[in-house]
């Protein structure tokens, strides 16, 4: 296991469901050389499909797994992708204290394309894109509070953006 003194340019992406933190994340972590880490893929791989854990154990079991996923990650290193609900829990909110945390926000206008196809358990019903915004403003503020550099992603590329952060986070080491 590598551990986080080996890749000191670790960084923290978090925001709401399409806001592109996967996406950007990728690219940020090729620029700064460091793994990239998707914390829902990893819940995913070791427990099952989200929309299934939420259904069997409810949001409070999926959130406990998730805080466990965010400090392995962390204690790893790199560029670490949360899921859009990570920061609703106070403790995964302790865990991202002392670490740079790039705040990917989106509009409602941009997320309507991107939400399309399964997988969100919390966007299902009648208008998904309503439910998000809802959804959205509700952890909007946990956001704000841990984050130390907040991007639009809702219209420029995320090659520029992704190229914006790493040089943001160079520059805080």
């Amino acid at each position: 296991m590598t551990s986080a003194a080996e890749h000191p340019l670790t960084l923290v992406l978090v925001g709401p469901m399409a806001a592109g933190k996967t996406s950007v994340g990728r690219r940020v972590a090729r620029a700064l050389e460091v793994p990239f880490i998707d914390t829902d893929k990893r819940i995913v791989a070791a427990h099952g499909p989200i929309p299934e854990l939420f259904e069997a154990h409810g949001e409070a079991h999926f959130r406990e797994l998730e805080r466990e996923a965010v400090a392995v990650a962390l204690a790893e290193g790199g560029v670490v992708s949360l899921g859009g609900g990570a920061v609703t829990d106070a403790g995964t909110r302790t865990l991202l204290s002392g670490h740079p945390v790039v705040y990917l926000t989106v509009s409602a206008e941009a997320v309507a394309a991107r939400i399309t196809g399964g997988g969100r358990p919390l966007l299902a019903g009648e208008d998904p894109v309503a439910r998000w915004e809802e959804i959205f403003q509700a952890r909007r503020g946990w956001y704000e509070e841990v984050s130390d550099l907040t991007v639009d992603t809702s219209k420029r590329p995320m090659r520029k953006i992704a190229d914006e952060i790493a040089q943001w986070r160079k520059e805080q080491a």
